[in-house]
């Protein structure tokens, strides 16, 4: 291995590490629905599967990239709804819309009011949980992957790039482990920020579809659809966590001075 082949695969832990914040985020929120003690071995089972996975995705993508890039079906209502859609296409299109699905389902959880409707789930089956987890994992590696197989010009499973790339995937995937126990512990310890965590997770979904509509070359009503590019989703991002925080410290303020009033009034 080469001193360029050593550079490509930091540039390629690094590629996965940036695009997996959302997948990361998405494993901590999901293995909170398994019971406590079996939590962190869901994370850890989830995450291992998807790794294998990845790797055998990556061999099928450069064994037959051409079949998720051909088009398939080609809507067309004139000024109201075109579409060319490919594998590739769908997949992400799929994966938006039930990333969108589940954060309004645990958003709309968390606003019921009933007896005995609390914040917390009752366990939610193991295997579901990890199986989510992996088509998930698989769902978000889909586009880190072809960007790898761009980076590191791939032509083949034999050659060196396909081990350099393997290699990134199994090294990304002990941080993702890592990071995933520590992002739940501090969720945990913080339950306030749950919500935060579930409209983040919406705008990934809302991510995902947008780059699925792009790749479809979505247009509605004349307009075409255009992928949210990670500087937009990292801004958001900042923009959400930057609000929420101004907002519990202006609460605190305010509870502050409604308790020094209650107690100057006593």
């Amino acid at each position: 291995m080469t001193l360029d082949h050593i550079i490509t695969l930091g540039m390629l832990i690094l590629l996965q590490a940036v695009l997996g914040f959302d997948n990361l985020l998405y494993v901590s929120l999901e293995s909170k629905r398994a019971p406590a003690e079996k939590q962190a071995m869901v994370r850890k089972l989830g995450i291992g599967l998807a790794i294998v996975l990845r790797i055998v995705l990556l061999f099928a993508l450069m064994s037959l990239i051409n079949l998720t890039k051909d088009p398939f079906w080609k809507p067309d209502l004139g000024e109201v709804f075109t579409a060319t859609f490919n594998l590739h296409s769908v997949i992400v299109l799929v994966g938006g819309a039930f990333i969108i699905y589940t954060a309004t389902k645990e958003v709309l959880h968390m606003m019921r009011i009933d007896h005995g409707h609390g914040m917390d789930h009752s366990p939610a089956s193991t295997g579901k949980i990890i199986a989510m987890i992996v088509i998930m994992n698989l769902v978000f590696s889909f586009d880190s992957i072809l960007s790898a197989m761009a980076l590191t010009k791939a032509e083949s499973v034999m050659s060196i790039e396909f081990l350099i790339m393997a290699i990134a995937i199994i090294v990304s995937g002990i941080l993702m482990i890592w990071m995933a126990d520590r992002v739940s512990e501090f969720l945990k310890k913080n339950r306030m920020y749950e919500v935060l965590g579930l409209f983040i997770l919406f705008i990934v979904g809302v991510m995902l579809l947008s780059e699925g509509g792009h790749l479809a070359h979505m247009k509605l009503f004349g307009n075409e659809i255009t992928a949210m590019s990670k500087g937009t989703f990292y801004l958001v991002i900042v923009v959400l966590v930057l609000t929420d925080i101004v907002q519990s410290r202006y609460q605190k303020k305010l509870l502050a001075e409604e308790g020094s009033l209650g107690s100057t009034e006593a």
